[in-house]
């Protein structure tokens, strides 16, 4: 018996002292890599970025297109470089790619744009448009732009509908599907698991619950969806059709349309995209590279001609640390950008004391004149929704204007911020609106009764013991849903009041309803279409400054965090191309995908379960 014993304790020692071996030769040649590297930053020079002359950038986007990122922590940004790792959810900052085209425009050194699009993923319209913008821009220099591509998505085919040669793998693909919204239903699948949905809300429109309460979309969404969808498809083809000289009915959105052009391509999706004038040429990776020599040069290194990345591009004309600040009058920019939760968040999501922080720190800078809010939000959390604008109240009070500007997204709460604002500017193809409010929860009595699982036990009031293992009592569904009327009652009143209309008429278009912009602007919801940069200037003139300069306020990086996050920088360029990853399992974006919808509202936190949420804004 001690024998066994023995032979076991040996095992379980011998795996144990392997692991940690592992694990120690694994840190500790992390820890010589950053001493390496350490030493090379601050021994060496030669690790600092050149532009060549006659070169041409490469914008090479990977990742969703967004207004702000995401925090990551300088060491694992720069683990994920160096390793070549792809971020779970990598992102590009729009405003990041708007200065590198305009910089590039002037620069002497950069005789050409290849545009390498294959990595970029979801992106809202309003935000291809301003880099279609700056794209027409860049053309004024008479420096040619190549889109060079194995394929297309709709999205990265907008932008390279803007170059002056569209090139197209003859192995390649390019479709174009539209938009649409669909989403998966769970009422079934709760009947069988026996819980009970628990809905309060307010608006015909208001389907963000429709999922938890209904196996199909109901009429009234229909309606709503498709009204906004089929605006937004109208302003791509207009504008994808404007670019590349084609007629608006040409996008072949019937499949019998498509299929009788197709069989004349012999059933080549390369060849159909030539044959209708969707490319230019179809030209392998070689012929393609070769057109860029012709123009740039031959350089046998890395990307084959004189050239350089975005990423290094853009270290060069934004580097890590920040310019110092000056004397100027400023328009602040605060950007909110996400799903409105309460309390503090980190960047990427919207903090109900977090964001008002923000708006507080622009109020007490003698410096900051006016202030943007940079919205792109579907919504959330209805306190923190409060808390943030009665932050815009308090910036007005003192004669600081507020101009909200909507991205993508200014729906639900991310309306409810921007209302109070002394002018609202969206794009053409903002979604906005969806001004109602509901609250919801499960009640799993049932699925434990099933099991045999039963709550029972006495309190002091009728409150007492209320929660998800007892039957809800009718009486307590009728408090929760005149709060949630109350709630209604405050959003189109809000509404009414900073917009200059009637109560009435604020309920004949919210109800939940989603809006476009254009369409937001013809009822009154918005004052003009526009970008950033025309919020800007219009905070400017509410502010009567002539000279001005723009500052973003956001949360500021200690020296420590400073310095990190320029020593990872240039670590990376040490190391850069020196690893590489794979990326994650198809499996797992699929589960991701399946989880989604349930995630979204789970990590909803209003203190009171009361939600200004537009899960129907998703394309």
């Amino acid at each position: 018996m001690s024998s066994g014993n023995s032979w076991t304790k040996s095992l379980f020692v011998g795996l144990w002292t392997a692991l940690n071996f592992s694990r120690n030769l694994f840190f500790n040649i992390i820890f010589i890599v950053i001493v390496l590297a350490f030493a090379s930053v601050l021994l060496k020079d030669d690790n600092k970025i050149a532009i060549p002359t006659n070169s041409a950038l490469v914008l090479k986007l990977e990742g969703n297109l967004v207004i702000q990122k995401e925090a990551v922590d300088p060491f694992t940004e720069f683990m994920q470089e160096a390793f070549k790792q792809q971020d779970d959810n990598p992102e590009v900052l729009l405003q990041d790619v708007l200065l590198t085209l305009e910089n590039a425009k002037q620069d002497k050194r950069i005789k050409a744009l290849v545009l390498d699009l294959h990595g970029l993923g979801s992106a809202g319209l309003d935000k291809l448009e301003q880099i279609a913008v700056a794209l027409e821009g860049f053309k004024e220099s008479e420096k040619p732009i190549y889109a060079i591509g194995d394929y297309y998505t709709q999205n990265q085919y907008y932008l390279a509908s803007r170059a002056d040669h569209l090139y197209l793998n003859p192995m390649g693909n390019m479709m174009f599907e539209g938009y649409g919204r669909y989403g998966m239903y769970y009422k079934s699948a709760f009947e069988k698991l026996k819980a009970e949905t628990h809905v309060f809300k307010v608006g015909t429109y208001k389907s963000a619950v429709e999922p938890y309460l209904r196996d199909d979309m109901s009429d009234a969404a229909k309606e709503a969806n498709k009204a906004w969808l089929t605006a937004m498809w109208t302003q791509y083809k207009t504008s994808v059709a404007t670019a590349r000289g084609l007629n608006v009915n040409d996008f072949d959105e019937e499949l019998d349309a498509f299929l009788e052009k197709f069989e004349q391509s012999n059933g080549d999706f390369a060849q159909y995209a030539l044959d209708f004038g969707w490319v230019d040429a179809l030209k392998t990776r070689e012929q393609a590279l070769q057109e860029v020599v012709s123009v740039v040069g031959e350089n046998k290194s890395g990307m084959g001609f004189n050239g350089i990345s975005y990423k290094n591009y853009l270290k060069v004309i934004n580097p890590a640390l920040p310019m110092l600040s000056n004397d100027m009058d400023k328009v602040a920019v605060v950007v909110a950008k996400g799903t409105i939760l309460n309390g503090s968040q980190k960047p990427g999501q919207i903090g109900g004391d977090s964001t008002a922080k923000l708006l507080r720190k622009a109020r007490y800078d003698d410096s900051v004149k006016s202030v943007v809010l940079y919205v792109d939000s579907p919504g959330g959390s209805a306190f923190a929704s409060e808390i943030i604008r009665q932050e815009v109240e308090n910036l007005q009070a003192i004669g600081k204007p507020v101009v909200a500007v909507m991205s993508t997204y200014a729906a639900s709460g991310g309306y409810w911020i921007s209302a109070g604002a002394d002018k609202i500017l969206a794009a053409p193809s903002t979604i906005t609106g969806s001004i109602g409010i509901f609250g919801m929860f499960f009640s799993f009595e049932n699925t434990l009764d099933y099991l045999g699982v039963h709550t029972d036990g006495v309190g002091t009031t009728e409150f007492a013991g209320l929660g998800i293992t007892k039957t809800l009592n009718p009486k307590v569904a009728a408090i929760m849903q005149r709060g949630i009327e109350h709630g209604y009652d405050q959003f189109i009143s809000l509404v009414a009041d900073k917009r200059e209309m009637s109560k009435d008429q604020v309920d004949q278009i919210a109800q939940g309803r989603v809006w476009i912009g254009e369409t937001a602007l013809e009822i009154g919801l918005i004052d003009e279409l526009g970008y950033l940069e025309d919020g800007v200037k219009a905070a400017a003139e509410l502010a009567n400054l002539d000279t001005y300069d723009t500052q973003y306020i956001q949360k500021h990086l200690s020296k420590s965090e400073l310095f990190w996050k320029q020593f990872f920088q240039n670590v990376s360029l040490s190391f850069e191309g020196a690893f590489t990853a794979e990326k994650s399992s198809a499996i797992l974006s699929i589960v991701n995908e399946l989880t989604a919808d349930i995630e979204a509202v789970a990590k909803l936190n209003d203190p009171k379960g009361v939600y200004a949420f537009c899960l129907a804004c998703e394309l």
